[in-house]
């Protein structure tokens, strides 16, 4: 077979069968490759990905007094690499329902623009920060337990804040033992002033009588006494006067340090 040479001929030399064989002999037999572990697809969260048959979720009820009806946020998940060791629960879509029609446009907007941004993938904790920041004109309300919510918009992603907590994708920072024990500490010595100043008021009751009458209110749930003000830091209605010092008792926040 003819082969035409394109290139400049710098040299040549004659090569013999024998001259073939010895490099063959010579090199070594080639190794078998150890198997390499076979790595796990993992998949991440993008927008072309498929909506499952069956999604998991949570439903939350939100109770304002800007509202005649409550407002009942559903958030869906779907589980990504389930039962491998990257198995992880991401938002996938959230529906709004209410019996007040009143705003019915608006939160049909909100929802389908949440639920794109939750297929979109990356991170979306971003929105909890976006939707907390709305103010309501008129003003806003405190909810059960002292939460100040500038915003029915605000309460939904209070709620989204708290759904990603409970999946996993934001991790709250925890208090030191020492920070709960410093909180529960101002907190006994405020009810036990608060009991003083009461008895001082009315000599006729006995200290034990008005520690008692104060006791149920202080000991309920996320209840907090009637005097505290709101809390910048956790926006809850907390804090109290202590020493000369606005002492936060929810989250220990003090102004003097």
């Amino acid at each position: 077979m003819a082969i035409k040479i394109e290139k400049k001929i710098k040299g040549y030399n004659v090569v013999k069968p024998e001259d073939k064989a010895a490099p063959a002999a010579a090199a070594p037999a080639p190794q078998a490759k150890a198997a390499e572990p076979r790595q796990a697809e993992v998949i991440q969260m993008h927008e072309s990905l498929e909506r499952p048959e069956q999604l998991i979720g949570s439903t939350f009820k939100i109770k304002s007094p800007l509202f005649e009806h409550a407002l009942y946020v559903t958030i869906n998940d779907i589980v990504l690499n389930a039962g491998t060791k990257y198995e992880q629960r991401r938002p996938f879509e959230i529906f709004i329902n209410s019996k007040n029609m009143d705003h019915f446009q608006w939160i049909v907007a909100l929802t389908r623009i949440l639920s794109a941004v939750f297929r979109k993938g990356g991170d979306v904790t971003f929105i909890v920060e976006e939707l907390k920041a709305v103010f309501d004109p008129r003003g806003g309300y405190f909810k059960a337990g002292g939460v100040y919510m500038p915003s029915i918009v605000a309460e939904i992603g209070a709620v989204i804040e708290q759904h990603m907590k409970n999946i996993g994708l934001i991790h709250d920072p925890e208090m030191s033992d020492s920070q709960r024990a410093l909180i529960a500490e101002k907190r006994a010595a405020y009810e036990q002033a608060s009991a003083k100043k009461n008895s001082d008021a009315n000599p006729a009751a006995p200290v034990g009588a008005a520690s008692a009458a104060t006791a149920p209110a202080d000991s309920e749930a996320g209840s907090f006494p009637p005097g505290a003000t709101l809390c910048h830091k956790c926006n809850t209605q907390a804090l109290v006067l202590m020493d000369g010092c606005q002492t936060c008792l929810n989250c220990g926040y003090s102004k003097c340090g």
